[in-house]
């Protein structure tokens, strides 16, 4: 269940997320961001807040530990609407990669998310998201974050 100590501490985050995040061939935006990320309930708990500068906007990402079912739930809010969005869940394979899925809407149209965490080491990391509108035949991904330590 520490799956996410990793994250504990500060980064810097260059971003890559298409302008359109259901066209995989809408052209890619580059922006910072800044991350500061906290640990939780031993470990079962992990929450960091994402501040992007120049998109004049911030995150947060709770993520929860179920021992039950050994699996993570990873809730992102945003700064521009005040909400929690419903969750991704999945967990850390032997390989190191984290692969996280649920169900949300986006641009009014039901989509699949995908949330993948791999390339961990103590000073990188990165994520990536993905959205699919047909029941996980296809995927876009659509945003991109390359983290580097502070």
């Amino acid at each position: 269940m520490n799956d996410f100590d990793f994250l504990v501490g500060s980064w810097d985050v260059a971003n890559r997320w298409r302008k359109d995040f259901l066209d995989d061939s809408s052209e890619w935006e580059e922006f910072p961001a800044v991350s500061h990320a906290s640990r939780h309930f031993e470990g079962g708990a992990n929450l960091d807040e994402i501040i992007f500068p120049t998109k004049e906007f911030a995150g947060l990402t709770l993520r929860l530990y179920d021992t039950e079912r050994e699996q993570w739930s990873l809730y992102w809010a945003s700064k521009r609407t005040g909400t929690l969005f419903p969750p991704v869940t999945g967990r850390f394979g032997e390989d190191g990669v984290g692969e996280f899925y649920g169900d949300d809407t986006h641009a009014g149209k039901e989509i699949r998310a995908r949330f993948v965490w791999s390339g961990i080491t103590e000073d990188s990391a990165r994520w990536e998201q993905a959205f699919s509108v047909d029941g996980e035949k296809t995927w876009v991904t659509n945003w991109i974050m390359e983290f580097t330590r502070r």
